[in-house]
């Protein structure tokens, strides 16, 4: 009935998509037309428009091919009709149709023949890279081999693109429209705004302003690919249409809670008030009044304990309202305090009767990059007024492979992001970090504020030729650092280490007599085999009930329950000692009469201090640092060089404050200087052929240089983005059997047989807090114990096996005993 339904009208009707529910068609001509106005939409925020609608436009020219639409037209579903030649393995694509390549290869032979210097092929390039790989990811316009992948594209062969033909079919309309957009004006406008571009980096160097044209391609790239799998998404679920664009960002409304907020704080009883509540509240008042000074990069060097959180919330509405901004976004360095600050925030904003959530909490690494229809529908891109994401996703997000994480870029623009503890920002993306946020400030109307304790020296590195932070004059929001260090001295470092160092009974016995004497002891180590090491040498002598272990391998729910019943009893004067890894470290609001960290960065230290008599109810306090005999982290380069940086500094220093600014400022210069071959993301000769980085893969593109010299992008786009993914992620996600996560692990699978699109999304947000991440060593480990399994075959969404959960250690490579769980 639905072939025979398609055959009768496909002589006159050229087909996009065809609803699953009910079969209902979506021309061809209606997608291309909704595409190019969204599309058109979005890069208005870089000023283009025109751009984003042509390649909106053009996208999926190339399914006006018969050969297309008697593929689409059988419905045998035996072939994904949105997937590319570069996104997987050729022999799973065996009689695929190119649909992707004519729109590119239209713009191209169009826009090329104009001018005398090469500017028609700049822009046409730009265009038609976008257009072609908008199913795969971005493609290598150079390969690492010295290759020219654009221009193989380009001359792919019309019997596979079917360009002639498609111009032949295409309606009226499209071609029309096409015609008339792709004139000189077009050019003119995308020419102008690279002139702005690289006229504002004419101080820069080639990597620098080579980087910026990438990037701003992937902008454009950003645009159509959210534009397409909107478009998608709301044909496939009309539902979802009437949720998009409901979650602007009320700043009156916004500004007025928050302050409401705030004023109950300063109403707070005499007795009940701290001095440290004083200097919150001078602190929250400094960021307002700050707030109406011009955009740009900002950094809040705060102590920790300084309020951080309501204070950076407080000058981003106050600076959206000032600047007419859309959004603010909260980029945190781990998941397990995403959902302490999303919940601070919604306390201060959220109500009940409100229609829409404020706060959308984005951290999961469940779907996988090859999206199917299932996961495509599922994604999410940021379209909400406040957005708490981690590191790892926005970093996805700048530089990732695929197409996953890169249509939120867009939303970067005219926002503010907020980053907090910037100094866990990994070493090996520094340059490919300042160039990205340089680039969104200069030309993407976004305000960054970089907030720590410990703020890092990123404005002046050693290899400044490869990118550092541009900031502006009287950049930090704080007027007097020093002095407010000084306010917010709470503790006091001991300086433990020896020579021969410690070892796990010295360490034992140390952590027991803070917990007698001061009633309550957090110790910090730098591996999880210490932190299961130390809970079980405490759990010979410490009641089970006061002993709590910390790490990566419990899910976030696990997690946020332990910090609870922990807090309770701090709160209670019940006895605590946990033994934790360093996720404790960057934001946790909970507060420890004592601390022991094993020895680490000197910001490390720093943000251990911070969970130390953290709201000042104790006149003094100390934090011990001691150096374990033995510890495994030969492979931890970061913690090494940290503590090699580190005991260069207890050595320099004698009365000098160990947590002030201008010992961290010393440390940073030491460490960077030490770390700097690293800080352009180096490969190697087994990732891409040769020594290399993936600064130049997406920049120059420097050892490519004379094959490509007729191209103005020579970008290895799709390499960069596949080994940034391989090494800088975590490559497995699973859901493990945790409380509701054994609900969910049952729940996702029957949803993914009869698949529903909102609930299999809800379904998702939830498993987040069940999630934990595995890297390729234990994953591997897991896969032979047949410990994990996918879920929904070819979903890519995989669960744990109950009997690998611990509930004292969470993920564990070995079955859980009876005996242990009765134990623990």
């Amino acid at each position: 009935m639905y072939r025979d339904r398609i055959l009768k009208i496909k002589d006159t009707l050229y087909v996009a998509h065809v609803r699953s529910n009910d079969k209902k068609i979506q021309t061809l001509e209606e997608h291309l037309i909704d595409v190019a106005e969204i599309a058109k939409k979005l890069a208005t925020k870089i000023n283009l428009p025109e751009a984003g609608e042509l390649i909106g436009l053009l996208h999926d020219f190339g399914k006006y091919s018969t050969e297309f639409q008697n593929y689409l037209q059988s419905a045998t579903g035996l072939i994904d009709p949105d997937i590319d030649n570069e996104a997987v393995d050729a022999k799973a694509l065996k009689g695929k149709i190119d649909h992707s390549s004519a729109g590119a290869q239209w713009i191209w032979q169009e826009l090329s023949r104009y001018g005398n210097n090469g500017e028609g092929r700049l822009c046409g390039q730009i265009m038609a890279v976008c257009i072609a790989s908008h199913h795969s990811g971005l493609i290598d316009c150079l390969k690492p081999d010295g290759s020219n992948g654009f221009n193989v594209r380009m001359q792919k062969d019309d019997v596979r693109t079917h360009l002639a033909e498609c111009k032949e079919n295409a309606d009226s309309q499209i071609l029309e429209r096409a015609k008339k957009l792709m004139d000189k004006p077009l050019l003119k406008a995308m020419l102008e705004q690279i002139r702005v571009m690289m006229m504002s980096g004419s101080k820069q160097s080639t990597t620098i302003r080579e980087f910026y044209l990438g990037f701003w391609t992937r902008f454009l790239f950003s645009c159509l690919i959210d534009a397409d799998r909107i478009d998608s998404a709301d044909f496939e679920t009309p539902g979802n249409a009437c949720y998009r664009n409901k979650n602007d960002l009320q700043l009156t409304v916004a500004i007025e809670r928050l302050e409401l907020f705030l004023a109950g704080f300063s109403n707070k009883p005499t007795e009940s008030n701290t001095p440290i509540d004083g200097i919150r509240r001078e602190i929250s008042e400094v960021c307002k009044n700050r707030a109406h000074e011009p955009q740009g990069i900002y950094t809040l060097t705060v102590p920790t304990g300084g309020g951080k959180t309501y204070a950076s919330l407080r000058y981003a509405l106050h600076h959206a309202q000032k600047h007419k901004l859309e959004r603010i976004i909260y980029v945190i360095p781990y998941t397990s305090i995403i959902e302490q600050n999303a919940a601070a925030i919604r306390s201060a904003l959220e109500r009940e009767s409100d229609a829409y959530p404020w706060v959308l909490e984005q951290h999961s690494n469940l779907e996988p990059e090859r999206q199917t229809w299932h996961s495509k529908l599922a994604a999410e891109n940021w379209d909400a007024p406040i957005v708490l994401t981690t590191m790892v996703q926005f970093l996805e997000t700048l530089f990732g492979g695929g197409t996953r994480g890169v249509r939120r870029l867009h939303q970067l623009a005219n926002s503010v992001v907020i980053f907090d503890e910037i100094q866990t920002l990994p070493i090996q993306c520094t340059h490919l970090f300042c160039n990205a946020l340089n680039f969104l400030a200069d030309h993407a109307g976004m305000t960054a504020v970089l907030c720590t304790a410990t703020q890092p020296v990123l404005d002046r590195l050693r290899a400044s030729d490869k990118g550092q932070l541009s900031l502006p004059q009287n950049s930090e929001l704080m007027p007097d650092i020093s002095g407010l260090f000084d306010q917010l001295k709470r503790v006091v470092i001991s300086d433990k280490t020896k020579p021969e160092g410690w070892s796990e009974d010295e360490i034992a016995e140390l952590a027991l007599t803070e917990l007698d004497t001061k009633g309550n002891c957090l110790v910090i180590v730098n591996t999880k085999a210490w932190a299961q090491a130390l809970y079980l040498k405490c759990a010979e002598t410490v009641d089970i009930e006061s002993l709590f272990h910390l790490s990566t391998g419990q899910c976030a729910a696990h997690r946020k329950a332990l910090f609870k019943l922990m807090r309770q009893r701090l709160a209670d004067g019940l006895p605590v000692l946990c033994i934790s890894t360093q996720l404790i470290e960057a934001g946790v609001d909970i507060d420890f009469a004592g601390v022991v960290r094993f020895l680490a960065g000197l910001d490390s230290i720093a943000q251990a201090a911070g969970r130390c008599n953290r709201n000042g109810h104790l006149s003094t306090a100390t934090v011990h640092i001691v150096n374990p005999a033995r510890e495994t982290i030969s492979q931890l380069i970061d913690i090494k060089v940290g503590q090699e940086k580190t005991k260069r500094v207890l050595s320099e220093i004698e009365d000098e404050d160990l947590l002030s600014p201008e010992a961290m400022r010393r440390y940073f210069q030491y460490y960077f200087y030490d770390r700097a071959d690293d800080m352009s993301y180096p490969l190697s000769a087994k990732q891409v052929g040769r020594d290399d980085s993936l600064l130049n893969l997406l920049s120059q593109n420097k050892y490519n240089v004379g094959v490509g010299a007729a191209l103005h992008l020579k970008q290895s786009f799709m390499t960069a983005g596949n080994v940034f993914k391989a090494i800088d992620a975590p490559t497995h996600s699973v859901i493990v059997p945790y409380l509701e996560g054994k609900q969910l692990l049952v729940e996702l699978g029957g949803i993914a047989k009869r698949f529903e699109a909102r609930r299999f999304r809800e379904c998702l947000q939830r498993a987040q807090q069940y999630s934990v991440n595995v890297f390729p060593n234990v994953w591997r480990r897991l896969v032979e114990q047949q410990a994990v399994y996918e879920i929904q075959p070819g979903e890519g969404i995989y669960g744990l096996d109950e009997r690998y959960y611990s509930e004292a250690f969470g993920l564990s490579t070995e079955p859980v005993s009876k005996a242990e769980a009765i134990i623990l």
